[in-house]
């Protein structure tokens, strides 16, 4: 269950976070981004810090003696159902569980979102109004908002989409922190340690685009949802400094819930 070491910046021994990526690369994010994991590197990695990353969609986890040692753990969007029966999903749920019984700081991103709200007691399923794909501006709530006050966390907050599925109904005792237009559960929280978000605060809008012509190429998508989430580049940037900031408050533990 051994993982990969993403290298280090600074001293070893500092401070050291874990991405759990359930996605099958393109060739072209491996060859202009060097994988996913670089790409959430770049959003949330800081001086001083090793990173590694677990294939966990290749059934890769940390071993247990190896938990501890992690400060925090990013679980990555996926191609696949978080609601699906394959045996590394179910894996993946019972590991989150242990994660979740240790207190220990895990970010889920669109289906690392999902598989959260999953694993703590929550359901998930098909998005009741389809396809969200383009950039969408979400809105936390007024709580979230003072919550995060010291972030300076906007109260529209455009994000780039990339989803067919959505939470249904929340764990017990998650508090839904943001919604948009189209999905109700944008974002929510498990105590001080869980945060779920459904949108992409790692894409670009040069992999949206890439995403899109793939997905387009294999009829997943109809030409409707390609065009509209075109249109949405268009009329709205996101916002990936205030998600930025967002993310690594949380995970970093500079967030006083």
């Amino acid at each position: 269950m051994g993982g990969e070491n993403g290298g280090e910046v600074g001293k070893k021994g500092r401070r050291k976070f874990a991405v759990l990526l359930c996605a099958e690369e393109s060739e072209y994010v491996k060859k202009v981004y060097g994988g996913y994991f670089k790409v959430f590197v770049g959003l949330l990695g800081e001086e001083g810090e090793t990173w590694d990353v677990y294939r966990a969609a290749r059934r890769e986890l940390p071993c247990m003696e190896d938990v501890g040692t992690y400060d925090g753990f990013v679980i990555t969007g996926s191609c696949n159902d978080a609601h699906g029966d394959d045996q590394w999903i179910n894996d993946l749920v019972s590991f989150l569980k242990t994660l979740d019984s240790l207190k220990k700081k895990v970010l889920g991103v669109c289906f690392g979102h999902q598989i959260l709200s999953r694993a703590l007691g929550g359901k998930t399923g098909r998005a009741k109004k389809g396809w969200d794909i383009g950039v969408t501006c979400i809105h936390p709530s007024h709580s979230t908002i003072k919550l995060l006050a010291s972030l300076r966390i906007p109260s529209h907050l455009p994000v780039i989409e990339f989803h067919r599925d959505e939470v249904w109904q929340l764990p017990p005792h998650a508090e839904v922190m943001a919604c948009s237009e189209k999905t109700g559960v944008e974002m929510f929280r498990c105590g001080d340690h869980i945060m779920g978000i459904q949108g992409h605060p790692e894409y670009n809008k040069d992999i949206l685009l890439h995403l899109v012509d793939r997905l387009l190429q294999r009829n997943l998508i109809q030409t409707c949802h390609a065009e509209a989430a075109k249109a949405s580049l268009d009329a709205q940037e996101p916002d990936q400094e205030a998600w930025k900031r967002l993310c690594k408050g949380f995970l970093k533990g500079h967030i006083s819930w």
